[in-house]
């Protein structure tokens, strides 16, 4: 926790080195000082052939986070706005690029050290 797993169309590679776009996103949430920089995770699941973007194959990013409840609304916007930018700049040829977050609840959430 927190996670942000990042879908995107397989031509997204060829833009960035993906090493460099997972760093900046991850740079970008533990600047956000919402989380401990050691428990955020950042991953890629790229598309080659099953998506549609408004019924054509066109490129894109979105990302899906999930964090542990209690941040606010404007914290969240803030952190939404932050990747958007860093993932902006990187990929400025990109029309489709959105994130969403979604929050864990703490009473359902478990781990290996929780059990």
């Amino acid at each position: 926790m927190p996670h942000f797993v990042i879908d995107c169309s397989e031509n997204i590679l060829d833009l960035n080195a993906v090493d460099d776009t997972l760093l900046k996103v991850h740079k970008a949430a533990a600047d956000s000082g919402l989380f401990d920089e050691d428990d955020i995770k950042v991953r890629f699941n790229t598309f080659k052939d099953n998506y549609l973007v408004g019924g054509n194959k066109k490129d894109f990013i979105h990302v899906f986070a999930n964090i542990m409840e209690g941040r606010t609304t404007e914290q969240k916007a803030n952190l939404s706005n932050e990747i958007i930018s860093k993932l902006k700049a990187i990929f400025p040829s990109i029309e489709f690029i959105a994130i969403n977050i979604r929050d864990f609840e703490k009473s359902t959430y478990c781990n290996k050290s929780m059990v």
